[in-house]
């Protein structure tokens, strides 16, 4: 459930594919995954992420770098200031900035973290994996979907 919005909600209502990338991944998957989010920037493809890890944040970047649509889901409230180019992104209708969170929740924690995924995953209509590193949350979360297209760049 959405609790806060900053942005063009009708971006909610589009094919939206998330992308989680685990903190620490092998070289031989950066290029993979930078090559992806051009892919997806090209042909106009809506992508949701919490732009949280290196990789999901150079993501982000080439994502930005284009004109199609782009979901930011924090793992803790609101943002209480935007960055200009959020706020550009945003004034321009192509950023929509979710939260699952009230804005008494300041920091990012694992538990959050965790729960802002689960609900990417929930908002998504499939899931694209840069990499999912062994035991950790990524790998475990993506193990639980059920009933959602989940792509792995890393193979």
């Amino acid at each position: 459930m959405i609790v806060s919005s900053l942005g063009n909600t009708e971006l909610l209502k589009l094919h939206k594919t998330a992308f989680l990338c685990s903190r620490e991944i092998p070289a031989s998957v950066v290029l993979k995954c930078y090559d992806w989010a051009i892919e997806q920037r090209d042909n106009g493809n809506c992508v949701i992420s919490g732009f949280h890890s290196k990789i999901e944040k150079d993501v982000f970047h080439y994502l930005l770098a284009g004109t199609q649509p782009v979901i930011m889901a924090l793992a803790r409230g609101m943002k209480e200031k935007i960055e200009l180019e959020l706020k550009t992104a945003v004034d321009a209708g192509r950023l929509l900035i979710v939260t699952p969170f009230e804005n008494s929740v300041k920091w990012v924690t694992a538990e959050t973290a965790e729960q802002r995924n689960r609900f990417m995953f929930e908002l998504a209509d499939e899931i694209v994996i840069g990499y999912a590193g062994k035991g950790g949350m990524v790998g475990r979360l993506v193990a639980e979907v059920k009933g959602k297209k989940v792509i792995r760049i890393q193979e």
